[in-house]
């Protein structure tokens, strides 16, 4: 394994440079290709001021000189062992301590490595966030619905998981937009951005100004989570369906009530059973761990609204809530793509392994059908599952441009798509850079966990 782990680590090097040449290359021939008249035209300059523009961009970014030497040069910027040079751009030196410089963004005028610090949070917390809910929704839904072929579980998870993958995000994204972000109909969320202007002057934590209000919103949320799994724990399915149903009639009411201006008969009944169907369905579903929390996060949203529509002091939501606020559609966009196509993988890589020689091998001994799937089964079926993980690690940096676009955020993807757009060398060989440094590192750590995963899987 260590022989392994470090030959892919010296390949890294041969593969990072020929990417990036090939992205340089591509760059360069395009018509126009990049040079110091390109980045000074449409400015009306004077013929002296444009001049000197021209003079600065070659000294800087050594434009003058044919396209492989401006390579050379970029790759021995970015290299932390290499040659220095002096303010003549002659070669001063050969240094093992020179340090990494990515440059400057011909679009910005600024340091490339500070416009990445910049974004690169924006993007990493969309995906901290949305990642982890990808494979937990992914996993619980492909792992029961392998247990349950054939059943009504499946069926409906299949059919609404291949509704999901087959909707375009950039759809998703305009319609959660137009119908949960516009004065036309339920405005409850932002439209763009993460936060509003006003909460960078907030305290991080939400606070109120009486106790009894704190006390009032704790005690609501309790006692309807605590009755919501009360009820989908001890009551039987018809109870269970009747009672979300019926919530469900109600909340399809209200919603129809907060929308702006006449609204018709036909409207009210559409929202009413609509939403009757889909609380029915929780509490009907014989899956127990999805029907728990799905109607424990229900009784908390009731709980919330309720302690919150009694309340006398003012409440002050803080930066944090504020910002959770801003998320809540950009990471659902990012998010029901990618637990739709994985639940999908999960069941199919459970399924195989349920029907294999050992699983039944294992029952025929005793071992419990529970141990038999979490032990034996789910362990087996992780290649899959790794194999899509390892492409995780550039989406980190990559972010998502239809995302951030739809939702005006600031991230990596549409840093990447702007520098492409104005042809900003620098940015774009840096941003290709650390993309398939991280890509690369993604597919070793992937090699590894298969290893760790499948003890048949060896490098020796």
């Amino acid at each position: 394994m260590h022989t392994y782990i470090i030959r892919r680590l010296l390949l890294m090097f041969p593969t990072l440079i020929g990417i990036t040449i090939v992205v340089f290359s591509v760059m360069a021939a395009a018509p126009g290709g990049i040079s110091a008249q390109s980045l000074v035209e449409g400015q009306n300059l004077e013929p002296e001021v444009k001049k000197a523009m021209e003079d600065y961009y070659n000294h800087l970014y050594g434009l003058d000189q044919p396209a492989p030497m401006q390579y050379l040069r970029w790759l021995n910027n970015v290299s932390p062992v290499g040659f220095t040079f002096d303010d003549e751009n002659n070669i001063e030196a050969f240094s093992l301590t020179k340090g990494s410089d990515f440059g400057t963004s011909f679009r910005y005028g600024r340091p490339v490595l500070d416009l990445i610090e910049e974004r690169l949070p924006i993007t990493l917390l969309l995906n901290v966030v949305s990642i982890p809910l990808i494979y937990i929704i992914a996993i619980a839904i492909g792992v029961h619905a392998a247990t349950q072929r054939g059943k009504s579980f499946d069926v409906g998870s299949g059919v609404s998981m291949l509704a999901l993958w087959s909707m375009p995000t950039m759809l998703a994204g305009v319609l959660l937009i137009g119908f949960f972000a516009s004065d036309q109909y339920w405005r409850w969320f932002p439209t763009a951005g993460l936060n509003r202007r006003e909460a960078l002057d907030m305290q991080f934590l939400p606070h109120w100004l009486s106790f009894s209000d704190v006390l009032l919103l704790f005690v609501s949320i309790a006692i309807a989570v605590a009755l919501f799994i009360s009820l989908s724990i001890k009551a039987g399915p018809r109870l269970r369906t009747a009672v979300m149903a019926m919530l469900g009639i109600a909340l399809g009411v209200m919603m129809a009530n907060a929308l702006p201006g006449e609204v018709g008969v036909m409207t009210y009944l559409v929202l009413a059973l609509l939403l009757a169907l889909c609380c029915g369905l929780m509490g009907y579903t014989d899956y127990k761990a999805f029907r728990i929390s799905m109607m424990a996060m229900v009784g908390f949203c009731i709980g919330a609204g309720i302690g919150f529509y009694f309340m006398e002091g003012e409440f002050i939501r803080g930066f944090m809530l504020d910002r959770i606020w801003h998320l809540l559609l950009p990471v659902l966009c990012l998010s029901y793509g990618g637990f739709a196509f994985l639940a999908k993988l999960t069941r199919s890589s459970v399924l195989e392994n349920l029907l294999s020689d050992y699983a039944r091998t294992a029952r025929a001994k005793g071992v419990p059908e529970q141990q038999v799937l979490w032990r034996h089964v789910f362990r087996n079926s992780l290649l899959p599952l790794i194999t899509v993980a390892a492409g995780l690690l550039p989406s980190l940096l990559g972010g998502s441009i239809i995302v951030e676009a739809l939702f005006s955020i600031d991230g990596m993807g549409k840093l990447a798509v702007e520098a492409v757009q104005t042809r900003d060398r620098e940015l774009v060989l840096s941003i290709t850079l650390i993309g398939t440094l991280l890509s690369l590192a993604g597919y070793l750590l992937a090699d590894i966990c298969y290893a760790i995963a499948d003890p048949r899987v060896s490098y020796e």
